[in-house]
């Protein structure tokens, strides 16, 4: 029987958290899915040697799981929250750091890593209570209620895999209180050995030919935004562009990411990249006409990506069953080379993302593979069928109980055991495809637009989102006059690029506008800002005051995933 490939490529990202001036980690979340989803996602990919996949490293996170492990080698922590898991007496801490534990420790899915464990959701109950009643003073909370929520906190983070294989974490939740300053330097410890041991765990699923490493634009810019704002009209023509309608030197600034990345992967893994994971998903004719310069063979979009190019491709004609176009890659090619294009099944990878957290795991798991066989039959005419199967390899599992262990057990399980869906990575399928010589279609036109809508929308086209651009064209128009002034040394120029590739990562436009919690709004505004500020310093430049008022308050917040977005 002819099989069905199945990709599934696991996207692990995280922005650059760090306040370049002071050194210090605003936000944790690359320390907190290090011990928990990569170090989750790892141990499954072990455990099932005859799956594969592609995980996709973004080098921003790659480069502060580093800054981590140096962190620990040093003994100098940075970031505020880790630090003060180490600190030997939590009465003596300031306010500030009071309310940094209070403000951090609950920042996480209630249902899932809250509710499970009475004497967290105590915790929670007792802040709760004087927080209703009005009288809740930083002075008078306790060190040691302050410790059991550190050590709480970091201990519903870490990973099911993790509880599974090391016995001071079992020891700690069945303690559940009165935490002693030991106590939490077993996990402080603990959480030092998990990050260290992390790159080296893929690194060597990737020298066994079970995973592929594929990786994105450094900083993780929306490249076709960078390239032209207006290519977000090729999916939304009525959409409202930043005043400044194109942002400056935009192509320099993705080449300049592709290959810090390429050079970056090729430091870590000892092999340059086959493909390319573009930020969200953004794809435009003119960012995979750099991809093709550099020797990318393979990128990947969104299935609204797909069905936008197949109407601008060919205007008359009907789209036929997404089963006939969706199954296959497609040749985007110019006049000196070429490059395969592959598109997510949106359906698929939102089960996993958004519904199957509610369902049994094995349910789940059967489900998905139930829809796959039902893909195969429908595909028999095309050549070598393949199903992208495309997410966020870290945020979707906070959802699920048990982190998504007993999901993805079982997705496994049953992926490796099957007759004819066989599990792949795109450079493995593209050597099938040159063994067997496949004849590929070439699709004639792309429409630009994310894996999210299929539009720009989430970066782009209101005023908030607009007003972010704005004051990132301003800032790179004076990055410009000054790197050409002469007035910087090399090594401040060097500076100076790396902080101006922080504030073109597309997470801060992710976030601006109306449909997320202001408490989250304001901790991305917040630090985007900081990040513009830092900026000027380094050019040594007055910072404008515009940098000095919020660019967006959040507003209608319903709950949802905020790192994440259904594609449709």
């Amino acid at each position: 029987m002819k099989p069905l490939s199945l990709v599934l490529l696991w996207h692990m990202h995280q922005p650059d958290y760090r306040d370049h001036e002071t050194g210090e980690f605003v936000l944790p979340w690359v320390y907190l899915h290090a011990i928990k989803d990569y170090t989750d996602m790892a141990h499954h990919l072990e455990k099932h040697p005859r799956v594969k996949a592609i995980v996709n490293f973004v080098p921003i996170l790659l480069d502060q799981l580093d800054d981590y492990v140096q962190q620990f080698a040093q003994k100098k922590i940075r970031d505020p929250l880790l630090r003060l898991l180490a600190t030997p007496d939590l009465n003596q801490i300031t306010a500030k750091e009071r309310s940094c534990i209070l403000n951090s420790c609950f920042q996480s899915n209630h249902a899932t890593m809250v509710k499970p464990y009475p004497a967290y959701q105590h915790l929670y109950d007792l802040y709760n209570m004087f927080k209703e009643r009005g009288d809740i003073d930083l002075i008078y909370v306790s060190g040691q209620y302050l410790a059991d929520l550190l050590t709480w906190y970091h201990l519903a983070w870490t990973g099911e895999s993790v509880r599974r294989n090391h016995e001071i974490v079992v020891q700690l939740m069945t303690q559940s209180r009165n935490f002693s300053y030991t106590d939490r330097m077993q996990l402080f410890s603990l959480i030092g050995e998990l990050i260290q041991k992390l790159i080296p765990r893929y690194r060597e699923l990737a020298a066994s030919g079970q995973v592929e490493l594929s990786t994105t634009p450094h900083f993780h810019p929306l490249a076709p935004l960078l390239l032209d704002f207006s290519s977000a009209h090729d999916s939304l023509p009525d959409a409202a562009l930043p005043a400044g309608m194109i942002y400056p030197g935009g192509r320099e600034r993705i080449t300049f990411h592709l290959k810090s990345a390429i050079s970056s992967h090729q430091q870590r893994f000892n092999a340059q990249p086959v493909g390319v994971w573009p930020a969200e998903g953004a794809v435009s004719r003119a960012l995979l006409n750099i991809l093709m310069e550099l020797g990318c063979q393979w990128s990947a979009s969104g299935e609204g990506v797909l069905v936008n190019s197949l109407y601008k491709s060919y205007p008359d004609q009907a789209l036929p069953n997404r089963n006939h176009y969706l199954y296959r890659p497609y040749r985007i090619s110019d006049e000196k080379s070429s490059m395969l294009c592959f598109f997510r099944d949106d359906k698929l990878s939102d089960m996993i993302g958004f519904e199957y957290s509610k369902w049994f795991g094995r349910d789940a798991a059967e489900n998905f593979v139930h829809t796959l066989e039902n893909i195969h039959r429908e595909t028999r005419s095309v050549a070598h069928p393949v199903v992208s199967v495309i997410l966020d390899g870290e945020n979707a599992w906070e959802s699920y109980p048990y982190n998504g262990y007993y999901f993805l057990s079982d997705l496994y399980e049953l992926l490796g055991n099957h007759s004819f869906i066989q599990t792949t990575t795109y450079r493995d399928y593209l050597g099938t495809l040159i063994y067997t010589q496949t004849e590929i279609e070439t699709l004639p036109a792309l429409a630009a637009g994310s894996w999210v809508y299929g539009t720009f929308s989430t970066w782009i086209g209101n005023r908030d989102k607009n007003l972010a651009w704005d004051l990132l064209c301003a800032a790179k128009q004076s990055y410009d006059l000054v790197m050409k002034s002469g007035r910087l040394t090399d090594e401040e120029k060097s500076m100076a690029e790396h902080q101006l590739a922080s504030c073109e990562s597309s997470d801060w436009f992710w976030w601006f506008g109306d449909y997320n919690s202001p408490q989250t709004v304001a901790r991305f505004d917040q630090l985007f800002r900081k990040n513009l500020a830092n900026l000027y310093r380094l050019l040594k430049l007055p910072i404008p005051a515009t940098l000095l008022e919020p660019i967006s308050h959040g507003g209608r917040y319903t709950g949802m995933i905020e790192t994440m977005r259904r594609s449709s």
